[in-house]
């Protein structure tokens, strides 16, 4: 594809490596809470977001109200996939929107909540969502998508139009429709992924050139895992996503198949060793709010 608009407007050259390092999942327990101030002193991680339908979001705002700097956005959320621990919708526990599962809670996984969770009802969700981050004091910087499961076609108008309207970034990858394939959108959906991908540059919305997350199936080696995927990002912007969490018996208790890999995150990206190397990588490591306010002068 050709060169990313959003980078020359900021003054980066076609080869510069641009990266958002990002922390996931905020506030779905007290551990991804505890993990923001060591997080934020370390200097790795450029940008979080939070869960507004979790139980920690309320201390996540609170702490993003005493660091106002805080590149904070929120982490639009239809799932609730742990065992024993879940969430659900803020706007309704009507069964007939689809939101919610047998149990009372959000679908654990993407594709029931795909299938089953009406676009309507859906879009008020994720307004619901919004407006409780709003009104919790926080000044967003962006939304994206928990598990991406705002992603599927029927979802993409709210996910883009409703952050949209307030001045707000959504994440979202630039990429034809091959691209988008390669990126494991399917079929149909490749070729509207990419639509939307033109259609929203065209608007003016930052997009990203390559999407990286952290592998939670192993925690091995995770400074060593960290260094050889920011190596290998290619020019372009990027965004680069960890779940970083303190290990403590809650998370252990939460998330029993990849708490050890949260833990990693959160040790490897409070780790000098790695700040170190991200200083001297030839990386440019921006946040989210620059995108934002580029986005908002573009459309003033």
């Amino acid at each position: 594809m050709r060169s990313n608009p959003v980078l020359r407007a900021l003054g980066y050259s076609d080869t510069d490596r641009v990266v958002i390092i990002h922390a996931d999942d905020i506030g779905f327990c007290h551990s991804s809470f505890a993990a923001m101030d060591g997080l934020l002193n370390a200097g790795i991680v450029s940008s979080m977001a939070a869960m507004a339908v979790c139980p920690w979001f309320p201390a996540a705002a609170e702490f993003a109200r005493a660091h106002p700097a805080i590149d904070l956005g929120l982490h639009f959320t239809l799932t609730s996939e742990w065992a024993a621990y879940r969430w659900g919708p803020l706007s309704t526990r009507d069964p007939r929107s689809g939101l919610i599962d047998a149990e009372g809670f959000f679908h654990r996984e993407s594709e029931p909540a795909q299938k089953r969770v009406k676009a309507e009802a859906a879009a008020l969700e994720l307004k619901a969502q919004i407006r409780r981050a709003q009104a919790a004091g926080i000044d967003l910087t962006h939304v994206d998508a928990h598990m991406l499961t705002a992603w599927h076609p029927k979802f993409l108008p709210a996910y883009h139009q409703i952050p949209s309207r307030l001045g707000l970034p959504s994440f979202f990858l630039r990429a034809d429709s091959p691209g988008a394939k390669a990126w494991g959108v399917d079929g149909g959906a490749a070729k509207l992924h990419a639509n939307w991908s033109v259609k929203l540059e065209a608007r003016g919305m930052p997009l990203f050139d390559s999407f990286v997350v952290m592998p939670l199936e192993t925690s091995d080696d995770r400074i060593g895992v960290a260094r050889r995927a920011l190596a290998a990002l290619p020019p372009g912007l990027s965004y680069f996503v960890l779940h970083p969490a303190c290990d403590t018996p809650e998370l252990r208790a939460i998330t029993p198949e990849d708490w050890r890999a949260r833990a990693a995150d959160y040790q490897a990206f409070t780790s000098s060793e790695l700040r170190n190397f991200v200083r001297d990588s030839g990386l440019k490591v921006i946040g989210w709010r620059v995108l934002r306010d580029w986005m908002r002068k573009k459309k003033a």
